[in-house]
């Protein structure tokens, strides 16, 4: 598969791309706005458009639309694929104004319901729906930057796509430098980022599109067999393909009535745990799926259970590893990029405690993004939704016990109690996903998995060693300066990455372990 590790490592470095300036995006808000109640009011007007995109677009549509696509492009004609893409973006644009317009007009009801315990707070309460009639209609645009980036992955142009985020935290840092002196309330200013950058990423794209002969000229489609098809699988994906983020969205309903700044604690620490998990797994996940439909599409089963064998392993030779790192440089992690200005030494610790509890469960929302994929490329999403109806009430009741635990012990971080039943609620997930690819005999694991996890157990074991001499105490990393941060930092995770290889070397794992020819 050796056109799919390229593909997945382009992806990867194109995200990569986009992760560290979302990290330099992340900082300047945190060095500007801090954690308080305005810049809590932001994150949820920010987040129910987000939440929704990767809901709509990255999720349900995602999932359903490039598999019949994948599907269209192997079985018919040029003008079948022309026609699809006609109807799918007519269909979808009307579909998604009519959704803006309703949020636009209802933003009051959408603050009642995904934040609640703003309605205490007239000035949050309003600011909050000042903010989200601004970034809502991100959900419009970045929805038709799903569906053409949709079109650039099936035929093979992961690059692309891959980039496009780049330009919401260019547009986002511009709004927080530039614009936000202007404005009385300055989080006015990244409502406005967030609006243009959602126009940015779209027309980033089209001239791609244009390139490929594959630019839509939209018409409405309803009635289109390949619509009802796409719609029909979307429905159920609505929750089975991002559960996380439901899970997420519930964590800021219950924050609300949290200390002032508890979405924010909760915000930067899923920042820093996105970052591994949009580099790698989020990218596997990506590059596979198109591979897998085609398989699927051809019949070739041994072949599709190899290709989802070889992500998986993959997956967990860089997974492991980050989760590891995270949890144990969750404190200076946090210190480094944000722990300056506005977010003091209390922020810092509130979300090291956040971070920590998001790492526990990486690869459990690792595990999930890949697994789905294994059953959206069969166009089975009934399974999934099962599946993450399961794991959602689950981390649902987890939320309230771990708060309530927090709470009655008066321990100081309950906030952090709903990123743990976040991430117990993952594993959940990913392990009702696993039993059901084995017991449908889709997925059989090669012989060598027994041997891979000793042999990753063990690196990972020695780079923690290792990292856990460096973490030190948070009052250590918070009176350096912050040159003196980014040093030791980068000098500790280089010398954990070097111990980790290098065990992994010497137990036997190789390179060509995790490189298989592609079936012609």
């Amino acid at each position: 598969m050796a056109s799919l590790a390229k593909s997945t490592s382009t992806v990867g470095v194109m995200t990569l791309l986009s992760r560290v300036l979302g990290f330099l995006r992340d900082v300047i808000l945190a060095v500007l706005f801090g954690a308080g109640a305005g810049m809590d009011a932001f994150l949820v007007a920010f987040k129910i458009p987000n939440f929704m995109r990767r809901l709509f677009a990255e999720g349900a549509f995602a999932q359903s639309f490039v598999p019949v696509l994948s599907a269209t492009r192997s079985q018919d004609t040029g003008d079948d694929v022309q026609n699809l893409v006609d109807v799918v973006a007519g269909t979808l644009g009307v579909i998604l104004i009519g959704v803006t317009v309703v949020g636009i007009v209802a933003a009051p009801v959408f603050i009642y319901i995904f934040a609640p315990g703003f309605a205490g707070q007239t000035a949050q309460f309003d600011l909050a729906v000042d903010l989200l009639r601004l970034t809502f209609p991100y959900l419009l645009f970045i929805s038709l930057t799903a569906f053409a980036g949709g079109i650039l992955n099936t035929y093979g142009q992961f690059a692309v796509p891959a980039f496009t985020p780049v330009l919401l935290n260019i547009c986002m840092i511009g709004a927080a430098v530039l614009l936000s002196p202007v404005f009385e309330r300055p989080e006015i200013a990244l409502a406005i980022g967030v609006l243009i950058a959602g126009m940015a990423q779209l027309a980033f794209q089209v001239p791609f599109l244009v390139r490929l002969q594959r630019l839509p000229r939209p018409r409405w489609g309803w009635r289109d067999a390949k619509v009802r098809r796409i719609l029909r699988l979307m429905l159920p994906i609505l929750f089975g393909s991002s559960v996380a983020q439901v899970n997420l969205m519930l964590d800021t309903i219950i924050a609300s009535f949290l200390a002032a700044g508890s979405v924010s604690w909760l915000y930067y620490a899923d920042r820093l745990m996105e970052f591994p998990l949009g580099v790698f797994s989020i990218a596997i996940a990506t590059v596979i799926l198109p591979s897998l439909a085609a398989r699927h599409a051809s019949k070739s089963s041994t072949e599709f259970s190899d290709t989802l064998d070889w992500a998986l392993r993959l997956l967990v030779i860089v997974g492991l590893p980050a989760m590891v790192g995270l949890f144990v440089l969750a404190g200076p992690l946090v210190t480094t990029l944000f722990n300056y200005r506005s977010f003091n030494g209390h922020d810092a610790l509130m979300s090291q405690y956040a971070l920590m509890a998001y790492a526990l469960g990486f690869m459990g929302f690792s595990l999930v993004k890949v697994l789905v994929t294994g059953f959206f490329s069969r166009e089975d999403s009934r399974t999934p939704v099962r599946c993450g109806v399961i794991s959602m009430v689950s981390a649902m009741i987890l939320n309230l016990i771990f708060v309530g635990l927090f709470t009655w012990w008066d321990l100081p971080a309950p906030h952090a109690g709903l990123a743990l039943a976040t991430s117990l609620g993952a594993f959940i997930n990913a392990g009702l996903l696993y039993r059901n690819l084995r017991r449908d005999g889709v997925f059989v694991p090669s012989a060598s998995w027994r041997r891979l996890l000793v042999q990753v157990g063990l690196a990972c074991v020695a780079m923690g060693v290792v990292l856990g001499i460096g973490a030190a105490d948070l009052s250590v990393w918070i009176e350096r300066g912050a040159l003196q941060r980014v040093a030791w930092l980068l000098g500790w995770i280089t010398g954990g990455v070097v111990v980790y290889f290098a065990v992994l070397g010497a137990l036997g794992v190789r390179p060509v372990d995790f490189t298989m020819v592609e079936p012609s």
